[in-house]
């Protein structure tokens, strides 16, 4: 069996960027005819492609991605691979033409107080949080919360919230899983160690399934109150930039009138 990171390291070795997209196709489970029906090219001249008798143009190497929707950062690497200049900038939200999203992710964390709110990125690497974060991670080891803080990591790490996770067989499975899929949709080798580095973290024992559960709760102690949130997550829409295209926002919501009290009065 190859693990997540080998794969992705399988991956990203082959420069050619005909052999990039035909991994890109056989992660997508998609056959060349498959391929060649939705972007409209013949399985003849895709063939050609991925052998490298035939060298993509620009405009090929972003239909093809577009098609097996692949990530921005991704598709500028295939035009690098096809000796392309990329196609997608990577603007840090500090910068003048971020000035617009990044007012708009602060009002929105601003917005979301007294509850929890945090901004990441594609590593999951915190970006901001609002003031209601530190009710989360009162307790966590200081090396945990020195940037950049992986907010995943923080989490599930034995000396981070982990130990206050009530149900935190539960919520690691739902961070693995989440996780599990970034990487097979991504191919991102950072990710895919993440997760093997996760995947040796405490298990939290077993549990069972609540088939009654609209969403999976995440429960954690704060001092003798036991705190129970759900959580939504946002994402900008059609993005142009890498950047954009890979920030997250993650709010967490009272699932009870006792946890929206807790943060009320924390909050006064």
């Amino acid at each position: 069996m190859i693990t997540p990171c080998r794969y992705v390291e399988w991956m990203t070795q082959s420069t050619h960027v005909g052999a990039q997209l035909k991994s890109w196709r056989e992660r997508r489970r998609l056959t060349q005819l498959g391929l060649s029906s939705a972007a409209g090219v013949s399985t003849r001249h895709l063939s050609f492609i991925e052998t490298g008798r035939s060298k993509p143009s620009k405009d090929m190497i972003i239909h093809l991605s577009e098609c097996l929707e692949v990530p921005l950062r991704q598709r500028n690497t295939l035009l690098l691979a096809g000796g392309h200049a990329p196609a997608y900038s990577e603007n840090a939200l500090a910068e003048t033409p971020m000035s617009a999203v990044s007012d708009a992710i602060n009002r929105i964390v601003d917005a979301h107080d007294p509850y929890p709110a945090v901004v990441v990125d594609h590593q999951w690497d915190l970006i901001v949080g609002n003031r209601a974060v530190s009710i989360l991670t009162e307790g966590a080891a200081s090396f945990l919360l020195e940037p950049p803080v992986n907010v995943l990591r923080l989490s599930l790490h034995p000396e981070g919230m982990a130990e206050r996770i009530v149900n935190l067989a539960q919520w690691r499975n739902h961070v693995i899983a989440r996780l599990r899929r970034e990487v097979e949709v991504t191919a991102d080798a950072q990710l895919g160690a993440l997760l093997e580095e996760l995947l040796t973290y405490p298990s939290g024992g077993e549990w069972h399934e609540d088939e009654s559960s609209l969403l999976v709760p995440l429960r954690i102690r704060a001092g003798d109150t036991e705190l129970a949130m759900f959580s939504t997550t946002t994402v900008f829409g059609t993005p142009r930039d890498v950047t954009l295209a890979e920030i997250a926002i993650e709010c967490f919501y009272p699932s009870n009138r006792e946890t929206a009290e807790f943060f009320r009065a924390k909050s006064e």
